[in-house]
């Protein structure tokens, strides 16, 4: 059954070939296909295009099938075309006319558009908590290990003595400043394009602020043709905040798997995090993060993927947006496994306490004395010179006990300044208005 159906049936073929994966993809949409219709239904009440005696049941059924979302009974039979076409037959199947009353006012487009919102922001808050969880890890292990030294590379050369506290902590506050880009994305998807139906609008009296505010959404999407415009371009800037943690987590997954291995031995990640060798039984291989490392720049080319898929599209409805979902709406649930999988293996990592120990290490002690030398009167290009000749004639015998005060240095990590960032980012983030209001159209209590 498809909802435009009239007289003409499509071919099989090309109803396989332009369904594509939509029926799948549709099961991510289908509980906020359900709370999209019970907004708009209370909404359609409110205009007198629902009666009275009928509102209170279309939304009770819409209860229930919001719970067979939950639950894992949901389906999306055969023959049915799309999640709306589904929720709109169970309802029909079970009250009969007044199910068919549902779409009035209303397109397929905005829909979608009100789904997607919906989902986005739903997972949206779901990555948030898991970039948290990792940030206060990564806090966590860098204040417990701010006091060992490590090397610090430039070039993948060594440089100058750093911290596992400041290697931590810079992971961190890389962190913090993604949250900024998804408080952006929290705040773009967190706009009601329903009402806006095909892109053009109803000549129904729709009340648009009603289920903007039944839905929890801090405004509307108000010019209607924007409104459909800016499918695709949620996808894309969404995918930007996602793309920005997984730069992050894909970096930090390069540097564990390089100072774990044996010509670092920086760190030692859990055994269960890696894996052997069918032939080499020396091996521990870092494979948890290595894939992480893979997952997590695949999805940096998420935005990519989102803008030419539609950047090339004029004003208005077209199917090619419906491929957005296929690399969308998986992306994620890949994200925040990778998180969760990221933090896990930092709260159980391992450092090596000895590294300065090595003579391999000496040189990068180096601008240590130098500056020594220049602050008891030598100048620096004398100084700089001095110690590059000793280094040079093998004479150089470096002091390690070192000592940074300046705000963000080894001596004085800053961390508190840095959760502070964090929190005034979270704190311009309002989920318990969602949360909410979404308690209140399912009459649960709210979280």
């Amino acid at each position: 059954m498809k909802l435009w159906e009239k007289s003409t049936q499509p071919l099989e073929e090309i109803d396989r070939f332009t369904v594509g994966h939509d029926r799948e993809l549709d099961l991510y949409l289908a509980p906020y296909d359900v709370l999209g219709s019970m907004a708009h239904v209370t909404m359609l009440h409110s205009i007198n295009l629902i009666a009275d005696n009928e509102l209170q049941p279309l939304l009770n059924e819409l209860r229930h099938i919001y719970h067979t979302t939950q639950n894992g009974q949901f389906v999306i039979e055969d023959g049915i075309e799309d999640v709306h076409s589904q929720v709109e037959l169970m309802l029909t199947r079970k009250l009969g006319d007044m199910g068919k009353k549902i779409h009035s006012g209303r397109s397929r487009n905005d829909q979608v558009l009100v789904d997607l919102k919906l989902y986005t922001r739903h997972k949206l808050q779901q990555v948030i908590e898991a970039v948290k969880q990792l940030f206060d890890e990564l806090q966590k292990q860098s204040e417990r290990y701010k006091h060992i030294i490590m090397p610090g590379y430039t070039h993948l050369q060594v440089a100058m003595p750093s911290s596992f506290g400041l290697w931590l902590g810079a992971y961190a506050e890389s962190l913090a400043d993604d949250m900024l880009y998804l408080e952006a994305a929290w705040r773009l998807t967190n706009r009601n394009p329903l009402g806006s139906a095909a892109g053009y609008g109803s000549s129904f009296p729709l009340n648009r602020q009603m289920t903007t505010t039944l839905l929890g959404f801090d405004s509307m999407d108000y010019n209607v043709v924007y409104a459909q415009m800016g499918r695709g371009k949620m996808e894309r800037n969404v995918a930007y905040a996602l793309a920005s943690v997984a730069g992050t987590v894909a970096k930090l997954a390069f540097d564990a798997c390089m100072f774990n291995s044996q010509n670092f031995g920086f760190i030692k990640l859990p055994d269960e995090c890696t894996t052997g060798s069918s032939i080499m039984p020396h091996k521990k291989n870092p494979d948890v993060f290595e894939l992480i490392r893979a997952r997590m720049n695949r999805l940096q080319a998420l935005p990519q993927e989102m803008t030419l898929i539609m950047n090339n599209l004029p004003s208005g409805y077209f199917r090619d947006l419906q491929e957005l979902k296929e690399a969308f709406l998986p992306a994620f649930d890949r994200l925040i496994d990778c998180l969760h999988m990221t933090t896990y293996i930092i709260e159980r990592i391992k450092v090596n306490e000895h590294i300065t120990d090595d003579p391999r290490y000496d040189p990068m002690f180096s601008v240590e004395e130098v500056n020594r030398l220049a602050a008891s009167g030598t100048p620096f290009r004398d100084a700089y010179k001095k110690v590059g000749l000793e280094i040079e004639a093998g004479q150089f015998h470096p002091d390690k006990n070192i000592h940074h005060t300046h705000a963000g240095s080894i001596g004085n990590l800053c961390n508190d300044r840095i959760a502070q960032l964090m929190s005034n980012t979270l704190a311009r983030i309002d989920f318990a208005k969602v949360d909410a209001a979404i308690a209140s159209l399912l009459n649960e209590p709210a979280k």
